[in-house]
């Protein structure tokens, strides 16, 4: 049992909070016992701050998002795609960079959630067609590998 001393208005309340079950409490104020019923809260929504998050999608000139459109279907089959629309958080890789299928080469935030891309297939990167902070569309390609 958890015990308070409160003063209000130059009043002195011993406030005795006992178990809670079910959102009911037992309570006791000054020795008067109360059954309290606490309303259900929801979990307040966890914000994990990064130094490195763009705080919003860069803007060109004319006051526009900067956001890179999909490239056409010509695209090789080296080409790494966007698999859904976001902001790019970080580039792991360098041109001539060589990497395995496995390795991510950038990570994707979209819907608040960070998604790791994979370079799909063994390969050399021969271009990278994206910068940190950019936001791109569903298909575009983030980088080709050769």
């Amino acid at each position: 049992m958890k015990e308070y001393k409160y003063k209000i208005n130059g009043n002195t309340y011993r406030v005795s909070v006992g178990d809670i079950v079910d959102n009911i409490a037992q309570v006791d104020v000054n020795g008067t016992p109360y059954r309290v019923e606490i309303d259900a809260k929801k979990a307040a929504p966890v914000n994990i701050a990064r130094a490195n998050r763009p705080a919003a999608a860069p803007r060109t000139a004319s006051g526009e998002k900067v956001i890179n459109k999909a490239a056409p279907a010509a695209a090789g089959a080296g080409a790494v795609k966007a698999p859904l629309p976001g902001v790019v958080l970080s580039i792991n890789v360098k041109v001539g960079d060589v990497v395995k299928s496995a390795d991510t080469v950038l990570v994707l935030e979209a819907m608040k959630m960070e998604n790791a891309i994979h370079a799909g297939r063994d390969g050399k990167v021969a271009s990278i067609n994206v910068n940190a902070g950019d936001s791109v569309l569903e298909g575009t390609v983030l980088l080709t590998l050769e």
